[in-house]
């Protein structure tokens, strides 16, 4: 795979087997800002006044959910607790080629780079309020005693990805995820919707990223 120009300049990979890419081909950067870091973490805090936030990433792929969002907690002086779930991990060499580290502040980008690899295997501090762990395994195959803060749903599009979407899977990952806690997601379909209905969230469709017109955001009933 290669990197490849979105509408916004950033960078993503087209994935050939699954026949998508990782980000919006309208723009990877604002895509992530907008639908992740914005209506998910930072929602999350407005609501809940808080200083800290605990995250699970599904999909987590070239890294950029994480690295802009670790980039602003550095800067907001908050603390992190970030775990992406990925069953297919990329090479380290490919992500270096991202051209993400225009985006973050150096000191998140080597951090990111120099412990990658070894977050694979087990968590691993990247500074003194942030931590990183990749668990290496498919959805469903994921365990933790963990609950979380937010979680990010960033797995490829149904129609590629069918398996990630179902009911099951969505309740599966859910159950991690504290109440109150906030699911978001660049995607929204009646099936999702009634599915996370059906496992007790309350949702709401929120404006979307350049290129879709609404998301959904829902929040864990207690």
């Amino acid at each position: 795979m290669e990197f490849v120009k979105t509408g916004d300049g950033s960078k993503t990979l087209y994935h050939e087997a699954v026949g998508e890419h990782y980000h919006s081909k309208h723009g990877a950067h604002q895509e992530s800002i907008h639908v992740f870091l914005k209506s998910g973490l930072c929602f999350f805090l407005e609501k809940e006044q808080q200083a800290e936030a605990s995250i699970l990433e599904i999909g987590f792929g070239t890294g950029l959910n994480f690295l802009l969002t670790a980039d602003y907690c550095q800067r907001e002086g908050m603390g992190l607790t970030y775990t992406g779930i990925e069953a297919y991990p990329l090479a380290l060499p490919l992500l270096a080629e991202s051209g993400y580290d225009a985006y973050v502040d150096a000191t998140t980008w080597n951090a990111f780079l120099a412990n990658y690899e070894k977050a694979l295997t087990q968590q691993q501090g990247l500074g003194e309020q942030l931590s990183l762990e990749i668990a290496h395994q498919k959805l469903m195959d994921f365990q933790t005693d963990q609950q979380f803060d937010v979680i990010y749903f960033d797995a490829f599009a149904e129609i590629h990805q069918p398996e990630m979407w179902t009911t099951e899977a969505l309740a599966h990952v859910c159950q991690f995820l504290k109440p109150g806690g906030v699911f978001v997601t660049y995607a929204i379909t009646g099936n999702l919707k009634r599915s996370m209905k059906s496992i007790g969230f309350s949702i709401e469709k929120a404006p979307g990223a350049p290129g879709k017109r609404e998301m959904l955001r829902a929040i864990k009933l207690g």
